[in-house]
């Protein structure tokens, strides 16, 4: 996560160092912003607290459950190392996920490579292995989100205000521009003029096709060792104005979680 910064110092601030007598010269600058969209997720990420602040907590162990109108559910152990984004992840249920392997299967992402194990052997086909290269980054994205939403290489552009159900909210609309090669998704997030956060976004996922009509995600917000963390959420689908269907939810909620675990990278590793 990175943000250019203004070259001009704007505060000068000194503070005493030792028994010296000297003085350090500490320079507090400010955020450079594309425009007032960026400003606002700016804002936000400050609420919710920053990638660097995610970072002093090392690692993170939680349940994911991931529940379907359906009746199908994963439930996962999922692990991740925020210092290169390493993810793992162990489902103990995997009904909406490789539903054809029985018994426990895991994934995992080392920053290079991503692997597949079913009752712990290894699994080679490309094609189960495509779903471990969706799932690991994706997991994990879902996780880190509000922060990732100052990652480089993105484009904001502010779409107006909106009252949804007697909330007044900004619109931003976010777009990525890291993968000219093929499209990428596109996020839609409502920041409550109150709160300064997230209450609910509109996204695609262009890798199963949902482009053209995105979902509706509602967020719920818990404290976990100061940062604000979207615990529960529910989705379906939308139009690009927040109009939901009359669909059921899917429903994704984490538990448990503990940040640092001291994680060893052997466990990331094939």
């Amino acid at each position: 996560m990175k943000i250019k910064f203004l070259s001009g110092i704007l505060t000068l601030l000194f503070i005493s160092c030792g028994f010296n007598g000297k003085e350090k010269e500490v320079k507090v600058v400010k955020p450079e912003f594309q425009n007032k969209g960026h400003e606002l997720v700016y804002n936000m990420v400050q609420k919710v607290g920053s990638y660097d602040l995610l970072k002093t907590k090392k690692d993170v162990v939680y349940t994911y459950t991931y529940q379907t109108p359906d009746g199908k559910a994963d439930i996962s152990t999922e692990k991740y190392v925020f210092d290169g984004e390493y993810s793992y992840g162990a489902y103990m249920q995997h009904e909406r996920t490789l539903p054809e392997l029985d018994g426990l299967i895991e994934q995992g992402y080392d920053g290079s490579n991503f692997w597949l194990r079913h009752n712990g052997e290894y699994v080679e086909s490309e094609d189960q292995l495509q779903r471990v290269k969706f799932n690991r980054p994706t997991n994990f994205y879902w996780f880190t989100m509000m922060q990732k939403l100052l990652d480089d290489g993105i484009n904001y552009e502010y779409l107006g205000e909106k009252t949804v159900n007697n909330k007044a909210y900004d619109i931003v609309k976010i777009s990525f521009d890291f993968a000219k090669s093929k499209p990428t998704d596109i996020y839609q997030v409502y920041i409550n003029k109150e709160t300064g956060l997230i209450d609910q976004f509109l996204f695609t996922v262009v890798d199963f096709g949902v482009i053209e009509t995105p979902y509706l995600m509602l967020l719920e917000y818990e404290n976990i060792d100061g940062i604000l963390i979207p615990v529960n959420r529910k989705y379906k689908q939308s139009t690009w104005d927040a109009a939901v269907t009359n669909d059921p939810w899917i429903t994704v909620t984490w538990t448990d979680i503990k940040f640092n675990n001291d994680l060893k990278p052997e466990l990331f590793k094939k």
